[in-house]
């Protein structure tokens, strides 16, 4: 009974307390607007929507044949348009620039252009990850197919998720990109920005730990290893917003190794094509193309016990 009359007693109090914080102007952990923000578990599944697209009989129904698959895919992208473009519209909402209240017809038609935007590109989509596909299996001698490659890779996922969510980003869509693109990272351990601009046969051997900068520029034919970050430099003084629009992380040229651990860091520098990063490397400026960078030897001592 004292429990019951404490909380009777305390409760009204504690939500007062915390719904009073909503009205302070210095504090955005809320949102309370006419029009509600992107869903996040939408996103994850309009992404299995896509990648079931993309990779027909690797995801969604386990059979799926020639017969049936105009049916099968078009059922699948009537799905995405519908629920994507309202999470477009959504996004756009926020920002909309022609003050309307209630629904906005002008955000709803740019919304539903952008999705029909996005999957005009599923065709090349499907082209360019058969590349990063087969580079997995070209860079990785423990791949024993392409099937295993496509379901049990994360770099494979990563690169699937950045590529939907760089066409979006390419379009000036908020919020959706980045939702998308921390969706695998949480997923893989791999962290690609959708801002990044990444060319073909890219492959991610293992991955966790890797981080890839939004204003990062990948060449063709680039293969990176776990734990490998191309990042930015620190602020300076006058903090993040100064170095918005900004190139502040790398270029890897075509054909480039990069070894697990290492650091290139800043928008300056410049890894030219058929280099080799190796291990553990910190890097802050730029080297030629065809060059080895590598970190000495260190000495081993080893002592018996005694």
């Amino acid at each position: 009974m004292i429990r019951i009359f404490r909380k009777r007693e305390e409760l009204p109090k504690i939500i007062r307390e915390v719904t009073d914080t909503y009205s302070e102007q210095d504090l955005c952990l809320h949102h309370l607007a006419e029009t509600p923000l992107p869903s996040e578990d939408v996103i994850v599944t309009i992404l299995g929507k896509l990648r079931t697209v993309l990779y027909p009989g690797y995801f969604g129904k386990e059979y799926v044949n020639q017969t049936g698959i105009n049916y099968y895919v078009g059922e699948l992208l009537y799905e995405v348009y519908e629920l994507l473009s309202e999470e477009i519209y959504k996004a756009f909402r926020q920002d909309c620039e022609h003050r309307a209240t209630g629904n906005c017809d002008a955000c709803q038609e740019k919304a539903e252009e952008c999705c029909l935007k996005l999957m005009r590109t599923v065709p090349s989509l499907r082209r360019v990850l058969a590349l990063d596909v087969q580079a997995a299996m070209d860079g990785d001698p423990a791949a024993k197919s392409c099937d295993e490659v496509i379901f049990s890779y994360p770099g494979i996922m990563a690169i699937t998720i950045y590529r939907i969510a760089h066409e979006l980003q390419r379009l000036n869509v908020p919020l959706i990109p980045r939702m998308m693109t921390e969706y695998a990272h949480r997923k893989t351990g791999i962290d690609i920005h959708p801002g990044a601009r990444i060319g073909k046969r890219f492959f991610v051997d293992h991955g966790t730990g890797v981080v890839v900068g939004e204003t990062t520029e990948i060449g063709d034919n680039v293969k990176i290893y776990q734990g490998v970050t191309l990042g930015a430099l620190s602020f300076p003084k006058e903090g993040a917003s100064a170095m918005r629009g900004k190139k502040r992380h790398p270029t890897i040229e075509d054909n480039v190794v990069v070894y697990a651990g290492a650091t290139i860091l800043g928008g300056d520098t410049v890894i030219g094509c058929d280099s080799i990063i190796g291990g553990n490397v910190w890097l802050i400026h730029s080297v030629p193309p065809r060059t080895k960078v590598m970190i000495e030897v260190p000495k081993l001592r080893i002592k018996a016990n005694e």
